[in-house]
C-alpha cells in the first residue's frame, strides 16, 4: 500500500499555548484510522492541520505527496465538528451546491443515502433536528470520491440506532485507495471499524497501533486500551 499522509515533527501553537508538539504518525491507503484522546488532547487542531485550515508552527504534513493546499483540496473531504451549513437551504439545495463545486461529487449516492436515512430533501435545515442535520453534512461528505475523508465527531450528535447504518456508510463508500481519519470520543461505538488508532494526548502522539495487533498481543478492546493508558 501506498504512504498517503505523513506528518513530520508537526507542531502548532496559539500565542503561548503549544496544543501540538512534535506530532509523527503516517497513513497507509486503505485504512480506517480511530484519532483518539481526551478532550484539549489536540484531535481538532491536528484534523484542521491537515486539511489545510490550518498552518503548522513548525514540521510538516504530505497528503499524496503534497502539502496540504489547492492540490490537497481536491483529494480530501473534511467534515468539522460544528454544522457550517446556511439553515435556509434545503437539502437538495445543499446537493447541488456540492455538486457544482467538488468535480467528484457524486449526487445520486447522497440522495440515495438521503432517501436510507429518510431525509425529505425538500427539508430546509432549520426544521431539522440536531441529528438530521448532522447526517446530512456526513452525507454530503462521503459522497464526494476523495483520497482522504477527515471526520471530526461525526456520530456525536447521532441517535445509537442511525450509528451502525453511519459507520456502515463510512466503511462502504470510500475506495481501496482512499483512507479515512475519525476522530470521537464514542471509541465503544466506532471501534468495530477501525483497522489503526493514533492516541493523542496533551497534544502529543501517545501511541498508534493497528487494532488487529491490540486485540491479539495485549488481548483487550481499544476502548479498553484507551481507558487504561488515559485513566477514564
Amino acid at each position: 500500500m501506498s504512504m498517503l499522509l505523513q506528518c513530520s515533527g508537526l507542531s502548532k501553537r496559539f500565542g503561548s499555548k503549544e496544543a501540538l508538539s512534535g506530532i509523527n504518525f503516517s497513513v497507509e491507503s486503505g485504512r480506517i484510522v480511530g484519532l483518539l484522546g481526551p478532550n484539549g488532547s489536540g484531535k481538532t487542531t491536528l484534523i484542521k492541520l491537515i486539511s489545510g485550515l490550518l498552518v503548522p508552527t513548525t514540521g510538516s504534513i504530505l497528503v499524496d505527496g503534497h502539502a496540504p493546499g489547492m492540490d490537497t483540496k481536491k483529494i480530501v473531504s473534511y467534515l468539522p465538528e460544528r454544522t457550517y451549513l446556511n439553515d435556509w437551504m434545503r437539502a437538495r439545495d445543499i446537493i447541488g451546491f456540492f455538486q457544482d463545486f467538488y468535480a467528484d461529487f457524486d449526487a445520486a449516492k447522497a440522495r440515495d443515502m438521503l432517501a436510507r436515512l429518510q431525509i425529505d430533501p425538500a427539508d430546509r435545515l432549520k426544521s431539522m433536528s440536531k441529528g438530521t442535520k448532522e447526517k446530512v453534512q456526513l452525507i454530503l461528505v462521503m459522497s464526494r470520491n476523495a483520497r482522504l475523508y477527515l471526520l471530526d465527531e461525526p456520530i456525536g450528535g447521532v441517535d445509537p440506532a442511525a450509528r451502525d447504518y453511519i459507520l456502515n456508510t463510512i466503511i462502504t463508500n470510500y475506495s481501496p485507495d482512499a483512507s479515512v481519519i475519525l476522530s470521537t470520543h464514542l471509541i465503544a461505538d466506532v471501534e468495530k471499524v477501525l483497522d489503526d488508532i493514533v492516541f493523542l494526548s496533551n497534544g502529543q502522539v501517545a501511541m498508534t497501533a493497528a487494532v488487529d495487533d491490540i486485540r491479539e498481543n495485549q488481548g483487550k478492546s481499544v476502548d479498553a486500551l484507551f481507558r487504561e493508558v488515559f485513566q477514564c
